[in-house]
């Protein structure tokens, strides 16, 4: 089985993790992980729109080998998958059981997470290119200036900790950043989760849809390829990714909304959070309902109208690029 993969620190790790539990669980199963360097991956100075955001960014070239047949599945953050469009031709084979979906905050030597909440951010710099992290960093720290900052996951801490400057598609540059907000997660699977100076809670900063979830993207009638993935596929996961991006679906959310939502499973019952925020994170909407967790999609339909009731579309309007 040959699967695609970013050929970042973080994404090889989770492929790793992919043919590990693909090769335990079917012995006659030869795992041949295939690296590409995505068009986001190439340019590491620009904004994600103009590459079709992190869908034209991360997904879609390794996508497209799948459907060419070049490949038997590709691995992908859940989280980076476009939620508001129609794949053809692909399904979602296996969830990994999930990670910490938290978000977390990296310092610079010599600032504390006391230094930010007393100050409410004035005179930091805070790097992110999640408008939903920039978004709930301004409610938390209304004094910090967010900045533009990409890169791999250990690629970022290290700039933040050599004082590096991020180069700006046109030309200019911001920073040096004091602060990131990052993944629990990616921090975890590339070895930085000392650098953890809080955790966020999620009602500090609602997770992304998907946040946490590694998932198997495959042709929809490669059949040979599609069950050997049902043997690592976590239900529990799968389930909470498809409640999620109903949410995504029904809002139409693109990759400059930020849009978030959480669900938690207990016995028979699921439990989702969604919400949308403005870009400067002065409005917020949030929705919350509970429901029978073998009816994910209709339980994230109902959060999503239940936002959208509250005004949620027109947030989202204004965000969407001109």
């Amino acid at each position: 089985m040959r699967i695609g993969t970013r050929k970042s620190t973080m994404a090889l790790a989770q492929t790793e993790e992919i043919a590990r539990q693909l090769t335990a669980a079917a012995r006659d199963l030869d795992v041949e992980i295939v690296k590409f360097e995505t068009r986001g991956d190439q340019d590491q100075t620009g904004l994600l729109l103009p590459h079709g955001g992190k869908g034209g960014a991360f997904v879609a070239e390794i996508r497209e080998a799948v459907i060419a047949g070049k490949l038997h599945a590709a691995m992908h953050s859940l989280k980076d998958m476009p939620g508001n469009e129609d794949t053809p031709g692909l399904v979602i084979g296996a969830t990994l059981s999930r990670d910490p979906p938290t978000d977390a905050l990296v310092l610079r030597a010599g600032v504390t997470f006391d230094d930010l909440k007393r100050t409410k951010g004035k005179g930091f710099k805070l790097g992110t290119n999640a408008v939903r992290r920039a978004a709930y960093a301004r409610r938390l720290f209304p004094e910090i200036e967010v900045i533009h900052f990409r890169g791999a996951a250990d690629t970022r801490v290290r700039k933040l900790d050599n004082g590096e400057m991020q180069k700006l598609a046109d030309g200019g540059e911001v920073g040096p950043a004091d602060a990131l907000i990052m993944a629990r997660s990616g921090l975890e699977r590339v070895g930085l989760a000392g650098r953890i100076a809080h955790e966020f809670t999620a009602l500090e900063m609602l997770p992304a849809a998907g946040q946490g979830i590694v998932a198997v993207e495959c042709a929809a009638n490669d059949w040979r390829t599609r069950q050997y993935l049902a043997l690592i596929d976590d239900p529990a996961a799968h389930l909470s990714a498809d409640a999620e991006r109903e949410v995504l679906w029904v809002l139409n959310g693109h990759c400059n909304s930020p849009i978030a939502g959480f669900s938690t499973i207990n016995g028979r019952e699921m439990s989702l959070t969604a919400s949308v925020l403005d870009l400067e994170g002065d409005q917020l909407l949030e929705a919350t309902r509970t429901g029978p967790a073998d009816k994910p999609r209709e339980l994230g339909r109902a959060v999503a109208f239940d936002l959208l009731a509250q005004g949620a579309a027109a947030i989202i309007e204004r965000s969407r690029p001109v």
